[in-house]
């Protein structure tokens, strides 16, 4: 378990999992120097790497580039240091799975590259656009990585885990919460639902030949065109090398 949380994370451990085996490591995707430390110490301790599983995000009404610093988070985590955790992977663990949550909000996302350039930030608009921008970002991470593990034996894969009734909506205005929480009881998902869709692009036998596609409800989805845009993939790909330092 990878989290921010030492005390959180271990507590989830004893209360939820039940398990000797789980091992908890403390990672902050927002500080990529917390990322390359929670890679160098993976790669201490242990030999294999068959899954891979990215799920971070949220919805923060405050003035925060956060959407955007735990996108290049993921991509660190998968392409650093790039001879080692890449290569466990790839080749020592292989067949493998990348698994990327996004989330429908992709869909109303737009990615402004010369904002992000000059500003390093996913948009000077509304945290709802920041917010789908990033899910965007999601969704052509998945495409681009892979055309680059193509010959690898690895897969990667995206997906919409549903509307979950969880705390992810802990930085949002109380009100709005208030507001909001009468419809979650009815429409959303609890988080045993909400983790499905995760679980079953992680471990569903036979979805090799489905890698890089988009998955909801546990059942691969068609994406509209600019999710699935090579050209946007591959300089979102490139940005991302340059801001992460690897290039």
């Amino acid at each position: 378990m990878a989290c921010r949380s030492r005390e959180r994370g271990e507590a989830a451990m004893l209360d939820e999992s039940g398990s000797s085996d789980v091992v908890f490591m403390p990672l902050d995707l927002a500080s990529l120097k917390s990322v390359r430390s929670f890679a160098e110490n993976f790669l201490k301790s242990e030999s294999r790497l068959d899954i891979l599983i990215n799920n971070a995000g949220q919805i923060s009404f405050a003035s925060s580039n956060s959407q955007f610093e735990r996108r290049p988070g993921h991509f660190f985590e998968v392409e650093v240091p790039e001879s080692d955790s890449a290569e466990l992977y790839r080749n020592t663990s292989a067949p493998s799975r990348v698994v990327t949550v996004s989330s429908v909000a992709h869909n109303f996302g737009h990615i402004d590259f010369d904002c992000l350039n000059k500003h390093k930030t996913l948009g000077l608009g509304s945290t709802m656009n920041k917010y789908s921008a990033s899910k965007l970002c999601n969704v052509l991470f998945t495409h681009e990585l892979n055309k680059r593990l193509q010959g690898t034996n690895v897969s990667c894969f995206s997906l919409h885990p549903g509307a979950i009734s969880s705390e992810f909506d802990r930085n949002v205005n109380r009100t709005l919460v208030m507001l909001i929480t009468p419809l979650s009881l009815f429409f959303f998902k609890t988080p045993e639902q909400g983790c499905q869709t995760t679980l079953h692009c992680a471990l569903q036998p036979g979805l090799e030949p489905l890698s890089g596609r988009y998955f909801s409800n546990c059942t691969v989805r068609n994406l509209f065109a600019k999710a699935r845009d090579d050209a946007a993939a591959k300089k979102l790909w490139e940005l991302s090398e340059s801001m992460s330092g690897l290039q």
